[in-house]
């Protein structure tokens, strides 16, 4: 008993003549408490990037849905099953919580930096500027978020103490408030200063490049809409296209990757990091390139067998032995190789596509559509003489190549948006084209590829009654249900 009182006194005075350092001892000095502007806004468009490029199945399955490629032994996802890895919850909070928080934290600091400013007029720009790349960024992001899963959180979005239970918001309502924000930030943007410089993995902080990101953003918004309500598309695409669009393959937004493991392309760590060989070209994609003799087929996969300069894709929704099939070319699977978020030839098809809609943006949509096909084998490394002779096809040339408008469109685009499988996906569902089928089986008896992402499985926990309430708007929550624009 004497030594455990001993034992206590000694503990006592211990902590006695230490209480003055508690707040040191409940300081953690490896993480910061405090951010920048600089370090958030990267952080955020990593995250955004990453998940673009992204080809494990936990985060994105768009290339899958796009049936540019297919599984080896685990089909689960070609087959349409997305709870049982819960992919739409790690979509949903890969935007709102990684990407759309830091942006805002990012605006709020540099709105205090605004407020409190104290310097010369170019430095209030250069803070200006920053605000107006975030407002664009932000709303690519909310625009993905959109055409994944309908309606969204967007007004009460990402305010977890004013608005813990977010309402979800009308789709086609935040489709015309994001064309509102994205044309106020690319007239905001001023050319005479900097903005992120470094910090900006895209673009390197160039307004210029960043207005013409904004407008043609803004211009593939307006033609997503058109089958809605053509008035405003055509008023919103026009006004767009008059800003100034990305019009040269150098304006394309891509984001470089290093050699640095932790900055890797996100394909490198999940075709050759990890070890497995999960993934095959579809033989729905390789088929079509097959009978059209497409030149970029050395470009996008490996020769089966090797040597004989043909080309085999595996079975789409099946089990496929590896080995058997054609694989992804080396070209993706290098570390350094870039996130792809939008391109010229992308903007050659969407101006192709308003021609036919009868909005007058000049030129006709075979000139779009032959410089759209153009602007694609140049990237992929086509010489000028084989895209030449491909132009001449006769099932390639727009005046003789089968089918409607859509059809010869949007085959086109989807050869074009390899590797880009969300927006492969999404010019499928806006056009219906090429004609993509489910596999044999599927989970749940979806019989037909899916027209969006179901809701996240947490949100039924997190925020039922909002949840809720937008299913019962849409009408189901099935991935077959179209989005608001897809109206064919």
């Amino acid at each position: 008993m004497k030594n455990r009182l001993i034992i206590l006194i000694s503990f006592i005075a211990l902590f006695s003549s230490c209480s003055d350092d508690f707040g040191d001892m409940n300081q953690d000095t490896k993480n910061p408490t405090v951010s920048t502007p600089e370090f958030l806004f990267t952080n955020a468009e990593k995250f955004m990037v990453d998940q673009v490029t992204s080809t494990s199945v936990n985060f994105n399955v768009f290339r899958l849905y796009a049936q540019q490629w297919t599984e080896v032994q685990y089909p689960q996802e070609t087959q349409y099953d997305l709870t049982g890895r819960t992919i739409p919850d790690r979509h949903w909070a890969t935007y709102y919580r990684d990407v759309l928080r830091d942006f805002k934290e990012a605006k709020q600091l540099l709105l205090t930096q605004k407020a409190n400013f104290a310097g010369t007029p170019d430095g209030l720009v250069v803070i200006e500027n920053k605000i107006a790349i975030i407002d664009i960024l932000s709303s690519y992001c909310y625009n993905i978020l959109v055409d994944t899963f309908g309606d969204v959180p967007y007004t009460e979005a990402l305010d977890i103490e004013g608005h813990p239970q977010p309402k979800y918001d009308d789709a086609q309502t935040i489709y015309k408030d994001l064309l509102s924000v994205l044309t106020a930030a690319s007239h905001k943007l001023d050319h005479s200063e900097g903005s992120f410089d470094s910090a900006d993995l895209i673009y390197g902080g160039d307004t210029q490049k960043w207005a013409k990101f904004a407008n043609s953003l803004r211009f593939r918004m307006a033609i997503t809409m058109a089958d809605v309500d053509l008035t405003y598309a055509t008023t919103e695409a026009l006004a767009a296209q008059a800003d100034g669009l990305i019009l040269t393959s150098t304006d394309g937004a891509y984001m470089p990757y290093t050699t640095n493991t932790t900055n890797n392309n996100p394909l490198y760590l999940d075709l050759v990091a990890s070890g497995r060989d999960d993934f095959l070209p579809a033989n729905t994609f390789v088929n079509k390139m097959n009978a059209l003799s497409d030149p970029r087929r050395a470009k996008y996969f490996t020769e089966y067998p090797a040597g004989s300069g043909q080309y085999k894709g595996g079975v789409y929704g099946t089990v496929n032995v590896y080995g058997d099939f054609s694989h992804l070319t080396p070209t993706i699977k290098d570390p350094v190789y870039p996130g792809v978020l939008f391109t010229y030839s992308e903007v050659e098809f969407l101006l192709a596509e308003a021609v036919e809609r009868g909005i007058a943006v000049g030129g006709s949509a075979e000139s779009h559509y032959n410089a759209a096909i153009t602007a694609s084998l140049a990237d992929w490394g086509v010489s000028s003489s084989d895209a030449a002779t491909y132009l001449a096809r006769t099932d390639v040339a727009y005046a003789t190549a089968a089918g409607t408008w859509k059809q010869k469109i949007g085959e086109q685009a989807w050869i074009s948006y390899y590797n880009r499988g969300f927006e492969a996906w999404t010019s499928y569902r806006r056009l219906d084209f090429p004609a993509l089928v489910a596999p044999a089986v599927t989970f749940g008896d979806i019989t037909e590829v899916p027209k969006r992402y179901s809701y996240p499985g947490i949100e039924q926990t997190l925020n039922a009654a909002n949840l809720e309430a937008a299913v019962a708007k849409l009408g189901n929550n099935a991935v077959t249900t179209k989005l608001f624009w897809d109206k064919f």
